[in-house]
């Protein structure tokens, strides 16, 4: 599922308008794959115990598994982007960098629980240059079946494929669970829930030797919910790649890197050190736009421990895309110009 179905979009409109009201009122070296997975991708890279060098000819031996690790935390910042349509065309990508003045090396879209894994969607980020990273919706189902076990044979199928296309992708699963406005959030499911389906679903991946994946938990930043506490959605460090943080700059609420970000942040770092990625954000349209994307992009900057971001260039609820108005513009392309975004994510 590329654009977010209609259900998704008014829980979008529900979500931006909770986030408005009430704020306005109120790393990782290695990837995480385990010691059995690990094992595998050393016996592929013909690392096997007693394996003689030259015991099978170049054309015999099996092709490795993508290793992440280098896209984990690399030396520049990601320049990520949800636009309409993309990947499965990537006109409104090609849109967004000729009016950022960069191409972005990560492509963010939306599959629901149930769809296939999207291949041609992940091949065709790979080819433009980009990343794909894939925001995995729950609905149809409970958290609860999901740790229980009643889509193993779904979520395995899943993991195969990932295996088999052998490109890297991140991987976010029932993002904004800290929230009321999803069916995987609180009003419908316990943190312990949720952490037993995130954990099952990576078990079940690591089973499959599905070791491409960049596991990424993302949290809505917490100011709508001050009193629902992170650490109880958290899975642990060997389940975590980033974790991406979610928060938008509203138009009430909010206004800096600090106030939007900072709280989440603060309470984030009490329980692990894993880099953050701001995986979905943006600005709403009005005279303060051009000053928010600026923040964005400079608080992101000054923070070694934040890799990147991911702009949602959606005219949804609001327009939030950055040609909103000219200034909006021009104030992006001069702050994504910057040294620290972008890379070759193929040669990180």
């Amino acid at each position: 599922m590329i654009d977010p179905s209609s259900s998704a979009r008014a829980l979008r409109l529900v979500r931006a308008l909770v986030i408005a009201l009430l704020a306005g009122a109120l790393l990782a070296g290695c990837s995480t794959f385990s010691e059995k997975g690990r094992g595998e991708y050393e016996r592929a890279q013909g690392d096997q115990p007693g394996a003689s060098p030259g015991e099978a000819t170049d054309s015999a031996k099996p092709e490795p598994p993508y290793d992440v690790r280098p896209l984990l935390q690399p030396a520049k910042k990601y320049l990520g982007v949800a636009a309409n349509g993309a990947p499965a065309k990537l006109t409104a990508v090609e849109d967004f960098a000729k009016r950022a003045g960069k191409k972005p090396n990560l492509i963010e879209f939306y599959s629901a629980w149930g769809d296939q894994y999207e291949t041609r969607l992940v091949q065709n980020s790979w080819d433009y240059g980009s990343l794909a990273f894939i925001a995995w919706e729950p609905f149809d189902t409970t958290l609860k079946d999901i740790a229980s076990g009643k889509e193993d044979a779904y979520i395995r199928g899943y993991a195969q494929s990932v295996k088999e296309l052998n490109l890297p992708v991140a991987i976010s699963f029932a993002h904004e669970m800290n929230g009321f406005w999803y069916d995987w959030g609180t009003k419908k499911a316990s943190a312990a829930q949720f952490v037993a389906a995130y954990k099952h679903i990576h078990d079940l991946f690591d089973d499959e030797g599905a070791t491409q994946v960049i596991w990424t938990w993302s949290p809505n930043v917490v100011n709508p919910m001050p009193k629902v506490k992170l650490k109880a959605y958290w899975p642990g460090d060997d389940y975590v790649d980033w974790v991406g943080v979610i928060g938008y700059y509203a138009a009430t609420g909010p206004s800096t890197y600090e106030t939007l970000y900072g709280p989440t942040m603060r309470q984030i770092r009490t329980f692990t050190k894993k880099p953050f990625i701001i995986a979905e954000t943006a600005a709403q349209a009005g005279e303060r736009k051009p000053a928010d994307i600026e923040d964005l992009f400079q608080g992101t900057a000054e923070r070694e421990d934040v890799i990147g971001l991911v702009w949602f260039n959606f005219d949804k609820e609001t327009d939030w895309r950055i040609n909103s108005g000219p200034l909006s513009e021009k104030a992006f392309r001069k702050q994504a110009g910057g040294r620290s975004f972008g890379f070759d994510v193929k040669k990180p």
